[in-house]
């Protein structure tokens, strides 16, 4: 093995079942090799640090030099009892320690078998997507001040960099876009940058079609959120991955909300520091548009569509008002109740222009949507709303997989009263009877412009942002969803 150019070395370390006081370091080839080049036992170096466990994320720093190589460093990194969770917290904890260092890392933590199972290749994509995420890095300052590490790893897992690279390289994509401030990202900026990305895939098995302006007429709940910003206006964006032949394939349509920045409109968020991570509120669309630029290289056997609803939600003389009526794609008219609840209104324009147009055998639409959502279930999952079993079943197991998690929540019957309106065909927001169930009755307005498809509503607002960095994610915008989507697509 070639030692030349590698600055640190990372060594596996499990818990002994045996005896859990003597953590066990792995005795593979290559790790065998390590210790006849440089004449050191592993494990007696690692005996150095006796409260060392090995424990999943569990790191030591162990100072080396040589003439033989330009190795500088040892890790030991715990991998608990080797199971999937473990490998992913293994990879966290070494991509946040190696971040910014423009180090070369050799990894040998990923077992080296000649025939893996099922098991032990997602163990090893977990382990590889978490050291990735875990090294993004956004910023605008003027002097970087930081460079990537890089990574080196057995080619027994070329299959498992590869899909680790399509899936890190999009939620990246995501991430940079939730991340770029307000000022500089509008509907017409978004819409840009869709081109961009499109065009970037060199793939004839994508189109993209914009809608602005007069255009937009049909589309009475994006514009009546995003006339508030005439200037640039809303962009309704659709992209389409169909390959040659794939007319009889499965259709799968993502419909993003895409809300560029969100003030609440005349009914202004209260308390005002409530504003500020609203640069994130186009977050379903930054995920949509980051799962169908990865199709070409996932190359499912699955058409699929995503449309963006893009607009601004601003204080302006052409805002919304409550207890105006507005009428959504379709032809369903809403009385407005509180201007703060737009995502509502842009998604059942694209949900219903899904029904009319495309006739997906799946519709699944995506957005930081309720408060209440993350009331219910924090920062760690996401609310996902279907009458659909199989297809809830098929998400959640994905979404163990991949790491982002949805959790079923109940599409109550009982609370349809409170969408009624005296003057419209529904009120977008639940006045009277209030039942509380705020992300709950805000997926039953969503499903009504769904119109009995194979659909799921997939809340965002928790997972979509981090308060903090940790784990996979840095603080601001995760690129929840993106994951998720893209392995689900590919098991269709």
């Amino acid at each position: 093995m070639n030692w030349k150019g590698v600055d640190i070395l990372v060594l596996p370390v499990q818990l002994n079942d045996s005896d859990p006081a003597i953590p066990v370091v792995g005795r593979t080839p290559e790790i065998r090799e390590f210790e006849r080049t440089y004449d050191i036992r592993a494990s007696l170096l690692l005996s150095q640090w006796p409260d060392f466990t090995g424990k999943p994320g569990e790191l030591v720093e162990v100072p080396f030099s040589s003439p033989k190589s330009s190795l500088s460093r040892i890790y030991f990194l715990g991998l608990g009892s080797g199971s999937f969770e473990d490998y992913r917290k293994a990879g966290m904890s070494l991509g946040r320690k190696v971040k910014g260092s423009g180090k070369t890392i050799l990894d040998l933590t990923l077992p080296n078998k000649k025939k893996p199972n099922v098991a032990d290749r997602n163990s090893v994509q977990a382990h590889l997507v978490a050291l990735i995420l875990s090294n993004y890095t956004w910023s605008m300052k003027s002097v970087a001040d930081r460079t990537p590490p890089r990574y080196v790893v057995l080619n027994t897992w070329e299959e498992q960099v590869k899909r680790a690279t399509v899936l890190t390289e999009s939620v990246w994509r995501a991430r940079d876009l939730i991340h770029t401030p307000s000022n500089i990202k509008n509907p017409a900026w978004l819409a840009n940058q869709a081109k961009k990305i499109v065009t970037a895939t060199k793939s004839s098995d994508l189109s993209i079609k914009i809608l602005k302006g007069k255009d937009l007429e049909p589309f009475g709940g994006l514009r009546a959120v995003g006339n508030s910003a005439p200037n640039p206006g809303p962009r309704f964006i659709e992209i389409t991955y169909a390959p040659r032949g794939s007319k009889n394939w499965p259709h799968v349509v993502l419909v993003g909300k895409g809300i560029t920045y969100d003030t609440g409109g005349v009914n202004l968020k209260r308390p005002y520091e409530f504003m500020i991570p609203m640069k994130s509120d186009m977050a379903g669309s930054a995920a949509v548009l980051a799962v169908i630029s990865a199709m070409p290289e996932i190359a499912p056997k699955v058409r699929v569509t995503a449309l963006m609803m893009c607009a601004e939600n601003a204080i302006s003389r052409t805002a919304q008002r409550p207890s105006d009526v507005i009428t959504q794609y379709g032809g369903t008219t809403v009385e407005i109740m509180d201007t703060d609840a737009e995502g509502r209104l842009v998604l059942a324009d694209g949900l219903a222009y899904a029904d009319k147009n495309l006739h997906p055998d799946y519709l699944i639409d995506v957005a930081t949507l309720t408060g209440a959502a993350t009331l219910g279930l924090s920062r760690h999952y996401g609310a996902m709303y279907s009458n659909n079993q199989k297809l809830t079943d098929e998400l959640s197991a994905v979404g163990e997989r991949t790491g982002e998690r949805v959790w079923r929540m109940p599409l109550v019957d009982e609370y349809r009263i409170a969408l009624n309106s005296d003057v419209a065909d529904l009120s977008h927001t639940a006045e009277k009877p209030n039942f509380s169930g705020g992300s709950i009755t805000a997926a039953l307005f969503l499903e009504h412009f769904a119109n009995g498809r194979n659909w799921v509503h997939l809340d965002i607002a928790g997972p979509a942002r981090s308060d903090s960095d940790a784990g996979e994610n840095v603080k601001g915008g995760t690129g929840f969803g993106v994951r998720l989507l893209i392995e689900w697509i590919a098991s269709l």
